[in-house]
């Protein structure tokens, strides 16, 4: 089955069973925003209750703010959102849509890439196991061609991009043919720079009101309460500053569901040090951060880096994880060492000093950063993506299962009565009073027990607990594990114990604690 044809199934199954809405559905949407339904809110809180805890209990120098969306304007002229936070649009003639110009670019270049991986891949399978990869990618000639294509390119996008050449774009995407996916047309309009904030208005009255944003990122709440954080908490350095929330960009290309929004959750830690030692806390936070994904059991494999070959003009290394979604490597985390500059700019603009005073040199400067950012939207997408498989079974059936990492999983388990009566139903619940102060559980009594199984499947339960009559008398219950399909006859006393060190946050972080 086709990628495309497999992430549309996904964006389908999420609105079945719970996951996510389009939002405003009885009016048909709105374009870009999201609403998460019940299952898919307990999964997002999961994602965000494992960084929080990765961040804040195994890091004793690392604490958490939750700063306001509103903050005064001068803080985004100080970040540069107001002068240079844009995207280089171009528009289609004949399809009146607009696209950014580098996605298309982007896009191109995963052409290039995934016709190099087609004829590795054809070529693996004709050879089996005297196939020679790194031979066949040095010798043969479609390879050889595709990849100059990707490294020509690959130049010239990254020459545009660093001295922001809008002509240039414009040309690569004449040369390299790139078509409007619409109009199947390449009437293209010249490109040109949008600012991607939202601004409103904060006043009494529209005489009396000034102009502010919606933040577009987290990352100044964080800067701006340094001084703050730092003497209220006697925080020494190095430290880091942690926080979950919402942050708003009028995004023109919104796509790939909720791989980018117009409103959308970050997860970002900024950590303080000494200037001099930040590219040895740059290296910490990335091998760091990439163990905490792997550490789900998704597949290392499906893991990269992505080194930045164009630096933002404060930053001396920046680097994303990216991860393997059905449209591709895409980036779900980014670690930047930002240098002096937010804190720099804030004391500029403000007038105050915003410097640490270090007891230990006896003077005052101001500390470098390194900044790790995570997309919440775009973990829960890769942790469905992964999750979703269709499988054969052995009997000529077929079921949809989600494989979530168990910790991540919105119901750990699934109390199921074999029949709604006969006192099954009262027994069953009598499971579940116990269980749900230890995680979540649930009960349900509707439809025959395989639909039953198949739903829990549908929904990623990790556990499915089936009393029957023999229960009422034995107190023991059939444990069916969701993955594999195997069923246990265990006693209810035994159930906490073997679900709970499977579905706890305590599972991942030891192993992050080394």
């Amino acid at each position: 089955m086709a990628q495309e044809d497999v992430f549309k199934k996904i964006v389908s199954h999420c609105k079945e069973y719970g996951f996510v809405f389009p939002s405003s559905d009885i009016y048909d949407g709105l374009a870009a925003v999201y609403d998460y339904g019940q299952n898919g809110v307990e999964l997002k809180n999961n994602i965000k209750q494992y960084w929080w805890q990765s961040m804040v209990l195994l890091h004793n120098n690392i604490v958490g703010i939750d700063s306001s969306i509103f903050m005064h304007p001068t803080v985004w002229k100080a970040s540069g959102h107001v002068d240079a936070f844009n995207d280089p649009l171009i528009d289609n003639r004949d399809s009146k849509k607009r696209y950014r110009a580098d996605v298309l670019i982007e896009d191109q270049l995963g052409k290039y890439e995934e016709k190099i991986e087609k004829e590795v891949a054809k070529a693996a399978k004709k050879f089996g196991d005297a196939f020679d990869e790194a031979k066949f990618r040095a010798t043969n000639p479609r390879v050889l061609e595709n990849q100059r294509k990707h490294d020509d390119l690959h130049a010239r996008f990254a020459a545009a991009m660093e001295a922001t050449d809008l002509e240039g774009l414009k040309q690569i995407i004449l040369d390299e043919g790139i078509v409007d996916p619409i109009s199947g047309t390449k009437n293209w309009t010249d490109v040109r720079q949008f600012n991607l904030m939202f601004s409103t208005e904060i006043g009494a009255s529209s005489d009396s009101a000034s102009k502010i944003y919606l933040r577009p990122e987290t990352a100044q709440g964080i800067f701006v309460n340094f001084l703050n954080v730092q003497k209220t908490g006697r925080m020494k350095l190095p430290f880091g500053i942690a926080q979950i929330g919402k942050a708003f960009r009028n995004e023109i290309v919104a796509r790939q569901f909720v791989f980018r929004m117009r409103e959308f959750e970050q997860m970002e830690m900024q950590f303080f040090c000494q200037p001099g030692t930040e590219m040895e806390w740059f290296n910490y936070w990335k091998q760091h951060r990439l163990a905490w994904h792997q550490a789900l059991g998704m597949g290392n494999e499906n893991y990269r880096y992505h080194d930045h070959e164009k630096l933002a003009h404060y930053a001396n290394a920046a680097t994303d994880i990216e991860f393997h979604m059905p449209f591709g490597f895409k980036e779900v985390e980014g670690i930047h060492s930002r240098t002096d500059f937010d804190l720099s700019q804030h004391e500029k603009f403000s007038g105050r000093q915003v410097k640490y005073f270090d007891p230990e040199r006896n003077e005052n400067y101001t500390p470098y950063v390194v900044e790790t950012s995570i997309g919440v939207d775009r973990m829960f997408l890769s942790v469905m993506c992964h999750s979703y498989e269709e499988e054969q079974l052995e009997n000529g059936s077929s079921r949809v299962v989600l494989k979530l990492p168990e910790p991540l999983a919105p119901i750990k388990c699934a109390v199921l009565p074999l029949v709604n009566k006969d006192g099954l139903p009262e027994k069953a619940q009598e499971i579940v009073n116990d269980l749900k102060f230890h995680f979540n559980t649930t009960i349900e009594a509707k439809d025959s027990i395989g639909k039953r199984y198949r739903r829990q499947d549908a929904i990623g339960t990790p556990f499915c607990v089936t009393v029957d009559g023999d229960s009422l008398t034995d107190n023991s219950v059939t444990l069916r594990y969701r993955d594999s399909m195997k069923q246990e006859r265990v006693p209810v006393a035994k159930l906490r114990e073997i679900i709970e060190d499977r579905v706890s946050l305590t599972s991942l972080l030891k192993k992050l604690d080394v």
